[in-house]
């Protein structure tokens, strides 16, 4: 069978163009497959929130993985959710609400039967088609792919942590699948200043209280959104769409985004805590960290020690492009233009080549710093379909 499209990847990104597709009947969901390594939509998203206490999200009511804008708010209103799902003046919805809409649209959809489990191994091309090998060794023909790849399995691991990877459960990313948090003990380090750190450290606090220690490297950032809110529209992207050089396009993301940064809400309840005495917070740039002799592990911060037995990095992800070495092949086969930092150049509908697209993080050179959020997933997923 030939699909007329595939989706790689069924997270925020892959899950909103599947349903901009299917809601604006360029696809029906029988000639539509999303290729994901996880049983169900959301998979990571869905783990990773949970495991970090998040309680709402940083964007507001408006930005889902729906077509209509307020089609959050009215499953709110159709289900008698209360009011106090959604947060402040900018309405940020609860994660469980988010979370239920996006499964809700999904079934409504029918996109259950396009989903297909399984790891991409390579992308190729016969005649007018596209081939997605998979790793069960499936080969999927489609007219139109959508690249729709995350940077979620590319963990950032600072060096200093080198030296202690191989202690048993003593040092965890956050975000590590293999990570077994149940092995836990204090005293706890957590290691970020942004907002996963902050969810972190919040959730560990009320476990373990007065044994958690926040430590950052710089005095807290707090913005309510992760880049101005002038980038969701023309006021900031239509100077941006101006730029022609990609190495000044990725400067201008580097500095629009708001990163290690929180929302105040956050803020407000760290020092509470810090108050409270049940979390400490330190500044400082991590330099080294050594075993003593009774297994517990010690932290240099510039000139002070924090002791910990263990430690817990909320350092985020490595800024490399996703894909890794079947994507690099394809690359390389298709002559598929990349700017110096590695990621795509890609014509304003997302396309890097014929039928071939992209979102998400592959799709910032074009979008812009919000590429990677829930409002860019849903820009992204516009301008494609206004193309096709």
């Amino acid at each position: 069978m030939i699909y007329d499209w595939i989706v790689v990847g069924g997270g925020i990104q892959g899950t909103a163009i599947a349903a901009f597709l299917v809601k604006n009947n360029k696809v029906s969901p029988g000639k539509l497959r999303i290729i994901d390594p996880h049983k169900m939509p959301l998979f990571q998203w869905t783990k990773n929130t949970e495991k970090i206490g998040m309680k709402f999200l940083r964007s507001p009511f408006v930005h889902h993985l729906d077509v209509d804008p307020f089609s959050l708010r009215n499953f709110a209103a159709n289900h008698q959710w209360k009011k106090s799902e959604f947060y402040g003046m900018y309405k940020r919805p609860s994660l469980e609400i988010f979370n239920e809409h996006s499964q809700s649209l999904f079934q409504d959809l029918g996109l259950g039967e396009s989903w297909h489990q399984g790891f991409v191994t390579g992308i190729d091309r016969e005649n007018e088609d596209w081939i997605i090998s998979v790793d069960e060794g499936d080969r999927l023909k489609s007219k139109n792919v959508v690249l729709a790849l995350s940077i979620n399995d590319q963990l950032y691991f600072p060096e200093w942590a080198d030296s202690i990877m191989n202690e048993q459960n003593q040092l965890f990313h956050i975000f590590d699948e293999a990570a077994d948090f149940s092995a836990l003990q204090p005293p706890i380090s957590v290691v970020g200043g942004g907002i996963t750190a902050a969810h972190t450290a919040i959730k560990l606090s009320a476990l373990y209280p007065g044994q958690v220690t926040l430590i950052k490297r710089h005095p807290f950032k707090v913005c309510d959104f992760d880049s101005d809110p002038g980038w969701l529209g023309p006021k900031y992207q239509k100077n941006y769409q101006r730029i022609q050089d990609y190495s000044e396009r990725r400067e201008v993301i580097k500095k629009a985004r708001n990163r290690g940064s929180l929302p105040s809400e956050l803020f407000h309840k760290l020092r509470k805590l810090e108050n409270d005495k049940k979390l400490k917070i330190t500044d400082g740039e991590i330099t080294s960290v050594k075993e003593s002799e009774n297994k517990e592990l010690i932290l240099s911060v510039d000139t002070k020690e924090v002791k910990a037995h263990s430690i817990v990095l909320a350092t985020g992800f490595r800024p490399s492009r996703p894909g890794g070495s079947w994507l690099e092949s394809a690359i390389e086969k298709f002559a598929l233009p990349c700017a110096k930092c590695g990621y795509p150049i890609v014509s304003q509908s997302l396309e890097w080549c014929p039928h071939l697209y992209v979102t998400g993080p592959l799709a910032e050179l074009e979008i812009g710093p919000i590429a990677r959020n829930i409002s860019g997933a849903r820009q992204a997923a516009e301008r494609i379909v206004r193309s096709v």
